[in-house]
């Protein structure tokens, strides 16, 4: 929808936050989103000029904005469901850095240093008690490397009255370390991670379309506003962070490792960094096409 009236009132019923909200078709809407002016050209050159309306999908669109991002964004690692993972064999109380590449596809980005400890953090959806075959994340037995550092394996975890995991209790391979590794052990996954004493809590925005309804406007006989998606916003408050997250300029951009590609959102404060998804990982469009 690009009516402006019915744009307006959207905005008068307090269904979005406003003209700028990242889910309206506005130019501010679009910025504060993260959605790049090349992309959006490139997606312009792609669909091309026609004299008549067209529907064009949505998918083409992230396409070109993931192909644009690809290239930019800095990468970081952001735990989105936070579970705690104890590495029992690692000493308390020691810290070290793990270097980590800024930016596979570009060389000029260099590189940082992440604070890896005894207790991390890992994203609760890669933990299974009971896995499928061919499941190559954590699990009770399971082997996997940490993204830049080192391959563990689980052995333990305990749980809530609920049954959900509470903690992680796993051992590692000293001489496992990524780009360092001699210990000869095979891990078919590999995750993301944070460390829990040096790990900075934040809010994530994550968006999906506004409208259940690809047209929410095409029908005479039904009102637009019937068709508003109740899931287009949720917002996760106790994600949490590598450090060099903690304070960053609104409009910067990252993908973060294995969930997508978001931007720092105005209502960022110093210590307290808030991210809109920009668009996800999976690329739908691509393989529909190839």
């Amino acid at each position: 929808i690009t009516s402006k009236r019915r744009l307006l009132r959207l905005v008068e019923e307090g269904k979005v936050s406003g003209w700028d909200d990242p889910r309206m078709p506005t130019i501010t809407g679009l910025r504060r989103r993260g959605y790049t002016p090349a992309a959006i050209r490139n997606f312009c050159d792609r669909v091309g000029v026609a004299k008549r309306d067209n529907l064009i999908e949505m998918s083409l669109l992230e396409f070109c904005i993931r192909e644009d991002l690809n290239k930019l964004a800095l990468r970081a690692m952001v735990v989105l469901d936070p579970v705690k993972l104890i590495i029992e064999n690692y000493p308390e109380g020691q810290h070290e850095h793990l270097e980590a590449e800024n930016n596979p596809e570009d060389e000029t980005a260099g590189s940082r240093l992440l604070p890896f400890s005894r207790e991390l953090y890992v994203d609760r959806s890669d933990w299974m008690i009971d896995p499928p075959r061919k499941y190559f994340r954590l699990a009770p037995d399971a082997t996997v490397r940490l993204k830049n550092a080192y391959i563990i394996h689980c052995h333990d975890y305990t749980t809530d009255a609920s049954g959900e995991v509470q903690e992680i209790r796993c051992t590692y391979y000293p001489d496992s370390k990524s780009g360092q590794d001699n210990s000869g052990i095979k891990a078919k996954g590999t995750l993301h991670w944070v460390s829990s004493p040096h790990a900075k809590s934040g809010e994530i925005r994550m968006y999906e379309t506004l409208f259940t309804d690809a047209q929410p406007d095409g029908y005479p006989d039904k009102d637009f506003m019937e068709f508003l998606n109740p899931e287009s916003l949720q917002i996760i408050k106790k994600a949490q962070f590598e450090p060099l997250l903690s304070d960053v300029n609104p409009g910067a951009q990252y993908q973060f490792l294995r969930v997508g590609y978001f931007v720092a959102d105005p209502d960022s404060k110093p210590g307290h960094p808030v991210f809109n998804l920009v668009v996800g990982l999976r690329d739908s469009w691509k393989s529909k096409h190839k």
